[in-house]
């Protein structure tokens, strides 16, 4: 089966030129598209989808603030941002929602697929070109040792894997441990840094400053 997409974004051509991207080998469908954050969550209320694929930069209502309702209102669907905003504003907002990946327009068509697939499959996806920016924003302020101290050595190993932007199936063969085994410590990491998500914990793995330390 394919998956089902959903593009929001201003912009005619960018919506034609990014559907013709996603559903040239057939693995993709876009299943509908918005132009502005409004026609995006109604959109969402009747057309089923696996992924919704969000500009930042929307009129009437701007992807942050779509964002913004879909956590309010508690509408469960996977989001990837795609824009062209670099700023780690903007993504560190987007994380403190709880958007599932964010990525550049100018990233290369199997890079998107990559973020699609990923998210998909249950995994978060930042670009990883934006990774450094974060890391500068957000390392050494409010280290919380109580939550770091919490953490096995195991988990540890895999929370830095995870935030230097490695999959399961990567760590998994780094570490040499079963793909079920990372999936049982994320469980347990995100429970003890209270995490939502993969993302929230590379970002707290940044802002405490653990790649540097191990």
């Amino acid at each position: 089966m394919s998956i089902k997409v959903i593009i929001a974004d201003d912009h005619v051509l960018i919506r034609e030129g990014i559907k013709q991207i996603l559903e040239f080998d057939g693995k993709i469908e876009v299943v509908a598209e918005a132009a502005d954050g409004i026609e995006c969550l109604q959109i969402l209320r009747k057309v089923k989808t696996d992924l919704l694929l969000l500009d930042i930069n929307m009129p009437n209502m701007d992807g942050i603030q779509v964002l913004e309702q879909l956590k309010k209102n508690k509408i469960k669907v996977k989001v990837l941002i795609l824009t062209i905003h670099n700023e780690v504003e903007y993504l560190l907002k987007a994380v403190d929602i709880g958007v599932d990946g964010y990525i550049m327009k100018d990233a290369e068509s199997a890079e998107l697929k990559k973020a699609i697939n990923s998210i998909v499959a249950g995994e978060n996806y930042i670009q990883p070109s934006l990774i450094p920016s974060l890391n500068s924003r957000l390392v050494n302020r409010d280290v919380d040792q109580e939550k770091i101290k919490s953490l096995t050595k195991r988990e540890l190993q895999v929370l830095i894997q995870v935030a230097d932007g490695k999959f399961n199936k990567e760590i998994a063969a780094n570490l040499k441990i079963s793909e079920r085994t990372v999936k049982n410590h994320m469980s347990n990491i995100l429970k003890k840094i209270d995490a939502s998500d993969r993302t929230q914990a590379a970002v707290f793995a940044i802002k405490n400053n653990l790649i540097q330390i191990f």
